[in-house]
């Protein structure tokens, strides 16, 4: 029996969650409201709140999990990428709560985690994805196609060279002026939408790669073409904007996926990342998943997000692994 405490701290969520084998004891993500009125996420801010909320957070994750500070195994945390100021946060803590308790330290990967996310057993019952199987790991800062052979051979067959797609997703939602984080707000608009009243440019990019830069410039072009012509046009076709640009960035994504299913000839397939939760995405995936007789791996809610429950499970693997880190190391962004 091994207790892990694992802290996420990548972006603007202070999380931490105990792990026992692949079983989450505790999950505490502690949020920051105070992005919201800017559209986008303070890293300064981010990092300040962080620093407040880390030791309650971790505190709440020991207590809820039934265990104290000495019945801990390991600590693991995400190194990187994300935000620098906030990555410091918790690899400071965690270097400093390990060494306090005498314990192994576990560097993650933060999209790893998002990838192993889909091996976190809430039940005895829950199934995982075969090896080797492709994840299509979706965020607000990353959009990668992951051939997965094993927790410790990760694969990126294609990525974008640009832009992300949750960004394109979060930056048609600043124009339409839907709140901050605007993802959840296009996913619920656009079921009321038709996807195919908008029809924007897709780029074609060799290989797996993706580009959703282009997207975002037809995006803008026309609804700004649009707005010349009727001044209330986005307030009048708002359902079938978000439904096209949903309908758009999906197209796009599982395109890519589809071609690199053909070659690598998988069995299983999966999605991670914060776009993940989208049901129009969950939806097509499934989808595509009847059409070649595939598995379909989808994470539950909780875990799309950042929080430290997958963190914890990629930690665990390298535990197992005993793959531990040293005092020396730092975060990195990239």
């Amino acid at each position: 029996m091994a207790y892990i405490l694992a802290i996420e701290s990548s972006c603007d969520d202070t999380s931490a969650a105990v792990i026992n084998d692949f079983h989450i004891c505790s999950n505490i993500v502690a949020s920051q409201k105070v992005h919201e009125k800017y559209g986008g996420v303070v890293p300064e801010w981010a990092s300040r709140a962080h620093q407040k909320n880390i030791i309650p957070v971790v505190d709440t994750a020991i207590k809820e999990a039934g265990i104290k500070k000495s019945d801990l195994s390991a600590i693991a945390f995400t190194r990187g990428p994300g935000l620098l100021g906030s990555l410091l946060v918790g690899v400071s803590f965690a270097k400093s709560f390990a060494r306090s308790l005498d314990l192994p330290l576990i560097d993650v990967n933060h999209l790893d985690a998002h990838i192993l996310a889909h091996f976190i057993k809430d039940t005895p019952e829950t199934k995982v994805p075969s090896f080797p199987f492709i994840c299509l790991l979706v965020s607000g800062g990353n959009t990668q196609l992951v051939l997965v052979r094993s927790p410790y051979d990760m694969e990126i067959i294609g990525k974008t060279i640009d832009d992300a797609a949750g960004e394109t997703i979060d930056k048609s939602a600043k124009i339409l002026g839907l709140p901050y984080p605007g993802g959840p707000h296009i996913d619920n608009l656009a079921k009321q939408g038709n996807k195919n009243a908008l029809v924007f440019s897709h780029s074609n990019i060799p290989g797996y790669d993706y580009s959703f830069s282009g997207v975002k410039t037809s995006i803008l072009y026309t609804l700004r073409d649009k707005l010349k012509e009727n001044p209330n046009f986005l307030e009048e076709n708002i359902n079938d904007i978000c439904a096209s640009v949903q309908h758009t960035v999906v197209t796009i994504l599982l395109k890519n996926l589809e071609k690199a299913l053909k070659d690598y000839k998988v069995k299983d397939i999966a999605i991670a990342g914060g776009v993940s939760a989208n049901s129009y995405l969950r939806s097509e995936l499934i989808n595509l998943g009847g059409k070649y007789n595939l598995n379909v791996f989808i994470p539950p809610f909780q875990y799309t997000t950042d929080n430290a429950a997958m963190v914890a499970v990629a930690g665990y693997y390298k535990f197992l692994n005993n793959d531990f880190a040293n005092l020396e190391l730092t975060a990195y962004t990239r």
